[in-house]
């Protein structure tokens, strides 16, 4: 892989450390600092606007045509890559979501809670019945329950609702040239070109996340040359405006990722007193056998394997492969050992694939067991500031702005500016000022 010129190294380096000192003025994550009354509803002032950060185009083009041989090299003409680049600008406001995912950095509660609520089960009850026919088929055919495929449809899209709006070109250059994992966002920066190249889109048609997934369920252009299909037959392979195509293309997906008809993503657990979970994890499995005999039993009490072969309730068709005393399962204990606890199998690491975070595995295992008719967890989080749901989200954003911060769209997504009105409410509470939304925060503020 080529290397970035020298020349825009050092711009790189130079726009990110002024990007940085941008960010340090605004008083929404840090937890040290007391905000001003009014630091909630001023904005960035734009003085380190893209345009001021990042002034020189030919260095930017520079990274680019360093490129070059590279893409040809992966199928790429001349022509594909001169009409496709030749205008680009690189979008500076990137480079700071790539360390603020919040699959890494939220609470895994309040990840869990923002993702599998029931307000997004009975949606994805109702999108399940209206697209019942086409689901029995692709999951015959792909072996892969239907709560599966949605679940993974509603927390990537909310069921092709909120797909993303930034151009991929743009978005992949910029990832390409500048910020980490830049040989990643290369192979999907050629990717998005062949798919253009191929006619599968128009640019105008390739929108979609920051980091460059688009379509219904999601796919990074990648995985979209490897794994999506032609559901229907016209044709086509899009995952845009073709609800049946893109759902077939997820159980192609977890399909080509090993997915076990019949065995459960996993178990949730109770751990036996003093437990020892050093050197365990997902990765690490183990025999089922060797689970109970270290004193592990279901979260009811019963055993983790029972005579008759039953396994957990959830996501799945008639037991072909049922889980037995011999199934491999690697611990996973996303809050501690206080929280809750869980075995995972084949099937959750087929789930983890799809986005690679453990907290996104279990928000897809969790939601489709709900939409199988299954529960919460059993063990609650080790917290005792509750986690809130999307719509008590929005009920929070309300209560802010009725005390008169500007914090923009009532969305249930507590953006920079939802936290900083928080951590104002809550130095007026007494409570600590960290910026998150929770329960406590929302019950004080409903009774003023």
């Amino acid at each position: 892989m080529s290397r970035l010129p020298l020349s825009f190294a050092s711009t790189a380096v130079f726009a990110t450390l002024l990007l940085l000192s941008g960010c340090a003025q605004k008083p929404l994550v840090s937890l040290s600092a007391s905000p001003a009354p009014m630091a909630a509803t001023q904005e960035q002032p734009p003085s380190l606007q893209e345009s001021t950060v990042f002034s020189h185009q030919e260095e930017f083009q520079q990274c680019l045509e360093s490129l070059r041989p590279a893409a040809i090299k992966t199928g790429i003409t001349d022509a594909t890559w001169q009409l496709y680049t030749e205008k680009l600008t690189p979008d500076l406001s990137l480079l700071p979501r790539l360390n603020k995912q919040p699959e890494f950095s939220q609470p895994i509660w309040d990840y869990i809670a923002g993702l599998v609520d029931d307000e997004r089960v009975d949606l994805a009850k109702r999108k399940m019945a209206s697209y019942d026919s086409e689901l029995t088929q692709i999951s015959a055919q792909y072996r892969v329950p239907r709560e599966a495929i949605v679940a993974i449809w509603g927390i990537e899209s909310n069921f092709g609702q909120n797909a993303g709006r930034l151009p991929l070109l743009r978005s992949l250059s910029t990832l390409s040239c500048l910020g980490r994992r830049q040989v990643f966002f290369r192979g999907e920066f050629f990717a998005t070109l062949r798919i253009l190249q191929a006619g599968d889109f128009t640019e105008d048609r390739l929108k979609g996340s920051w980091a460059g997934a688009f379509g219904q369920t999601q796919f990074m252009p990648s995985t979209f040359e490897r794994v999506a299909v032609d559901f229907d037959g016209d044709g086509r392979r899009d995952l845009i405006d073709n609800t049946a195509d893109a759902l077939a293309s997820t159980a192609n997906y977890l399909k080509l990722a090993n997915w076990v008809s019949g065995q459960p993503w996993g178990i949730e657990v109770k751990l036996p007193e003093g437990f020892d979970a050093a050197g365990e994890s997902r990765r690490n499995k183990r025999s089922l056998s060797v689970w109970m005999q270290r004193g592990l039993l279901r979260v009811d009490g019963m055993p983790i394997v029972v005579a008759s072969g039953a396994e957990a309730s959830g996501v799945d068709t008639p037991p072909t492969n049922p889980v037995t005393a011999d199934t491999l399962a690697g611990l996973l204990l996303p809050a501690g050992a206080k929280g809750p606890a869980f075995l995972v199998m084949r099937n959750f690491d087929a789930f983890y694939s799809y986005n690679a975070a453990e907290s996104y595995g279990l928000a897809i295992a969790h939601l489709a067991d709900r939409i199988a008719g299954a529960g919460d967890f059993v063990t609650p989080w080790p917290t005792d500031d509750l986690a809130l749901s999307r719509n008590q989200r929005r009920e929070l954003q309300e209560l802010l702005l009725k005390r008169g911060h500007t914090i923009g769209e009532v969305d249930g997504r507590l953006g920079e500016r939802s936290r900083a009105a928080i951590r104002i409410e809550q130095e007026r509470l007494g409570q600590p000022m960290t910026g998150r939304g929770g329960m406590k925060v929302l019950l004080a503020l409903r009774e003023q």
